[in-house]
């Protein structure tokens, strides 16, 4: 059996070792991995999120090397959408969730549940997962496409009119994507943040940028997502918004302890939770080059170097670290 070398979370510590490949399921891919996106999520398992032990990684793209059942996409440059439904995904005789894969009660999550990631030389993923990247987008930009298209869901769930005065709390690497994201479909959206240097990462692209503390103008927005990770982001969401208006969830924050709802209830605003999204429409903003992700990319390591890629990413701050898969 061949080798596979990767970032093994083993729930106490991180290591770079060595699995055996994985079997491949019918109807699945084995992708070599060739860029990989360090994110958030990967930080938070090694403080023990999820509970999840395995190799890290889900912002990737790779090159499929194996698959019987699908020869076509033998050698096809790919993205992959990390939720791995299960087999009675397409059975909605069987599954009440069937058509929303997304939110199916067995899936795995590749690098997140039950399922080996992407930083590592192989990563499999069902076939109904894989996303070919056109010509036009670089792999340091497929890498994005995962969190790019979180912020595209967005526009899935809430429908923006170009005249809409969006608001977008937090400067980290989602809330940028959601600002560069949204401006697509509305000529009025401020990105708010605490970094001046993150919110140079938009200049240029017709968005709006306010510190933290300097939002009194914004009150009356008709849209707010709130991607600060913070109880109070939540807090300065629901006090921007105007009477029915909408506030979207890209946070997820435990403590909530004192938040105070009432305000929610008092100007019937609607709040949308909004998690992963759909994998077409982002790979088409890239390769039509109207979402700049490069902007975002701050360090690039190999593999052999992820334990320190790791470190400095969590590093306050810090924005896109990429591990090239050598």
């Amino acid at each position: 059996m061949s080798q596979n070398t990767g970032l093994f979370w083993n729930g106490e510590e991180l290591a770079l070792t060595q699995i055996d490949l994985p079997p491949l399921r019918k109807n699945e891919a084995r992708i070599r991995v060739k860029i990989a996106g360090v994110c958030n999520t990967d930080l938070e398992i090694i403080k023990g999120y999820m509970g999840f032990q395995g190799i890290l990684g889900h912002e990737f793209v790779g090159i499929v090397e194996d698959a019987p059942d699908a020869p076509h996409w033998q050698g096809r440059r790919v993205c992959v959408d990390i939720n791995a439904a299960c087999d009675e995904a397409t059975n909605m005789k069987t599954c009440d969730t069937c058509g929303n894969p997304h939110h199916c009660p067995n899936r795995s999550v590749i690098g997140i549940v039950n399922h080996h990631g992407a930083f590592a030389h192989y990563v499999t993923a069902p076939l109904r997962n894989l996303y070919a990247v056109p010509d036009a987008v670089t792999d340091e930009e497929a890498v994005f496409v995962e969190p790019l298209a979180a912020a595209f869901e967005i526009v899935e769930q809430v429908q923006i009119q170009a005249s809409d005065k969006v608001v977008i709390l937090g400067d980290g690497k989602l809330g940028l994507l959601i600002a560069m994201a949204l401006r697509l479909h509305s000529q009025n959206v401020t990105l708010v943040g605490r970094h001046p240097e993150k919110l140079a990462c938009v200049e240029g692209l017709g968005i709006h940028t306010v510190l933290s503390g300097e939002t009194i103008s914004l009150i009356g927005a008709d849209v707010v997502v709130e991607a600060t990770g913070t109880a109070g982001g939540i807090e300065e969401a629901i006090a921007l918004l105007k009477p029915r208006g909408v506030l979207v969830l890209k946070s997820t924050v435990a403590d909530t302890k004192g938040l105070n709802l009432a305000p929610v209830v008092v100007n019937e605003l609607t709040i949308v939770g909004s998690r992963c999204g759909p994998f077409d429409v982002a790979l088409e903003a890239l390769a039509s080059g109207e979402v700049p992700v490069g902007r975002l990319i701050q360090h690039r390591f190999t593999l052999s170097e992820g334990i320190h890629a790791l470190d400095v990413a969590a590093q306050k701050g810090m924005l896109k670290v990429l591990l090239s898969i050598v």
